[in-house]
């Protein structure tokens, strides 16, 4: 199931719209849940009544009639799409969490209902951080014909980033190109000779046999391979801005590891051009 984080934002409707094409290439159904937190205490004021503790009626009959209309809307434009609706009385960061343990894919817009512009919703770096399936954040104008773009290292989650690379790649029937970064030298080293500013073949050796791995056992995907010395954070955003899918792995080193979101995923999650996925 795909499950998509709705709050009638104009990002949340973009998110939607990526799911509902999602589902009719591989058949999954689409869910979207709404949830919302009532606050649970107010300061008491002699002037003014306090407001209501829990949401009203009336409240919800708004919710559901938008989410009726979304609905109704998805099964004119994807008709083979099945379509359902929740509404939960609890964090949307939390609600999303839980619920990924038994779905196959979250989907969220970059940014919901905000008072700031223009920065990342708070939602999308908890959900892409903790999520036990791949969650993916809407971004940019997808461009049909462009490539899927993975970035990977040694790591074993952009191992995983990759195979759900292939994966979207054959689906969309475009080519799909893999990106490693070595970052380069800086400091004391950066003038001397062992900072090569080149990927050497030694170095490159694993990542050539990786791809062939893969290529064997795709040939029906054209996969392009990139090696650069340059910052991962870097070459991955610049490889998206020609691509209609930037997938990364979560690669986190704080101090519950694994739990955190790696830097570059980070960086892309705020700064790509197009849509991004993070896989677990």
């Amino acid at each position: 199931m795909i499950i998509v984080g709705y709050d009638h934002s104009r990002d949340s409707r973009a998110a939607a719209a990526w799911a509902l094409d999602e589902g009719a290439r591989t058949g999954a159904p689409v869910e979207f849940l709404y949830a919302y937190e009532w606050p649970t205490w107010a300061p008491a004021v002699a002037t003014v009544g306090a407001p209501p503790v829990w949401p009203d009626g009336e409240t919800d009959r708004a919710v559901n009639g938008m989410l009726n209309d979304l609905v109704s809307n998805a099964r004119k434009s994807h008709p083979d799409v099945r379509t359902s609706t929740s509404v939960v009385h609890a964090g949307a960061a939390v609600t999303l969490i839980e619920r990924s343990a038994d779905a196959g894919l979250i989907v969220l817009g970059s940014r919901g209902h905000s008072a700031v512009a223009g920065l990342l919703g708070s939602v999308s770096v908890a959900v892409s951080a903790h999520a036990h399936c791949p969650v993916v954040v809407v971004r940019g104008r997808p461009d049909d014909a462009a490539p899927v773009v993975v970035g990977v290292d040694e790591s074993a989650s952009s191992h995983a980033a990759l195979a759900y690379a292939v994966d979207q790649a054959a689906a969309r029937r475009v080519p799909l190109r893999v990106v490693r970064a070595w970052p380069p030298v800086t400091g004391l080293w950066e003038e001397s000779l062992v900072s090569t500013r080149a990927v050497t073949p030694a170095e490159r050796s694993s990542f050539d046999e990786l791809l062939a791995g893969w290529r064997a056992k795709r040939p029906d995907v054209t996969i392009e391979d990139v090696a650069v010395v340059e910052h991962p954070a870097a070459a991955l955003t610049a490889a998206g801005a020609q691509a209609q899918l930037l997938v990364v792995g979560t690669r986190g080193r704080g101090l519950v590891r694994g739990m955190l979101l790696g830097s570059v995923s980070q960086h892309l999650l705020r700064h790509a051009a197009c849509t991004v996925a993070v896989v677990h």
